[in-house]
């Protein structure tokens, strides 16, 4: 039925009577039937769009990320364009069940693009991270499980979202970090290349044989199960220590076998150095004391005179 037939009977707001005995006749001359004919398959309509289409938009956005997946793409790009199809498609579902009501489109795009400026204006830092998220995406400076350095903070990658990052620390905290706030600083990716150059320093001491403490240094190096041959390890002389002599050894392994392979070669270092006579000296300083009377005499000065005195001094007689 036309929707002005439905309307036509409600009283306009100014018309309707304050008194109880009015208002409740001309309820009763209101068409309810007519009325939920008319609205209520309308909204019966638009409930069912809206339903359908949210079940639909999303077993569309899950079997695009499983297309993603079986073309072995980033796992991270495969979340971000799932949750950003079902927003995109859930948009379009939401217009198609005003317009089933009857509301216009024409007038609600324009109401939309008024309320999109307003809340871009009051929601810019998110939609930077937006930004910052499609940029992630794009350029990928790293990926999920890659253990990384971002904005002063150190984790692995576990997922990234339209709005932030979600890192998991050695220590399996969970750090969420807005995305503006990653693209904004220098990232390291401790994880990136498939290799990793160990730097261990050693400090020996000034009269001890550099040539045999460098030789000791490779030998534990070579003797490594962990650590790579190509390239080969290496030991450079690093620096003058006011009490010892600094030395670097460089040696590379898998990055996946860093950490251990660390480990191992910093315990070996200690142990061979002493075990084999040379000295990992303590940091030592040289302190000169000088004691002054009052007057600005040393007391060095006055102990000496009065000890040369008290010898030339005549002795009593027996």
């Amino acid at each position: 039925m036309p929707t002005h037939a439905a309307t036509a009977t409600a009283p306009a707001l100014a018309d309707i009577p304050t008194e109880p005995a009015a208002l409740m006749r001309e309820l009763r001359g209101i068409d309810w039937l007519q009325l939920l004919e008319t609205w209520g398959l309308k909204l019966l309509a638009a409930a069912l769009i809206f339903l359908i289409g949210m079940w639909l938009a999303r077993r569309l956005s899950l079997g695009l990320e499983r297309v993603l997946g079986r073309t072995h793409a980033d796992a991270t790009l495969g979340g971000f364009l799932r949750r950003a199809s079902y927003a995109a498609m859930m948009v379009l579902v939401i217009i198609t069940a005003l317009t089933s009501m009857g509301v216009n489109p024409t007038s609600m795009l324009a109401v939309l693009g008024a309320a999109g400026l307003a809340v871009g204006l009051a929601l810019k830092d998110s939609l930077s991270n937006i930004a910052s998220g499609v940029m992630l995406i794009v350029l990928r400076p790293f990926r999920d499980g890659d253990v990384v350095l971002a904005a002063g903070l150190e984790g692995t990658i576990e997922e990234v979202r339209i709005f932030q990052t979600r890192m998991r620390t050695a220590d399996n905290r969970l750090i969420v970090l807005p995305n503006s706030l990653i693209t904004t600083a220098p990232i390291i990716n401790f994880t990136a290349k498939p290799r990793r150059r160990i730097d261990i320093a050693v400090g020996v001491g000034y009269d001890d044989d550099l040539k045999r403490a460098k030789q000791i240094l490779l030998q534990i190096a070579a003797d490594h199960p962990l650590v790579l041959h190509d390239p080969a390890p290496s030991v450079v002389v690093s620096k003058l220590s006011e009490s010892s002599v600094d030395l670097v050894l460089h040696a590379w392994s898998n990055t996946r076998d860093f950490g251990e392979a660390k480990s191992d070669l910093t315990e070996a270092v200690r142990t061979e150095i002493i075990g084999n006579g040379l000295n990992i000296p303590y940091p030592q300083r040289d302190l000169h004391v000088y004691h002054h009377n009052s007057d600005g005499t040393p007391l060095t000065d006055i102990i000496t005179k009065g000890v040369a005195d008290d010898g030339d001094m005549a002795k009593p007689p027996a």
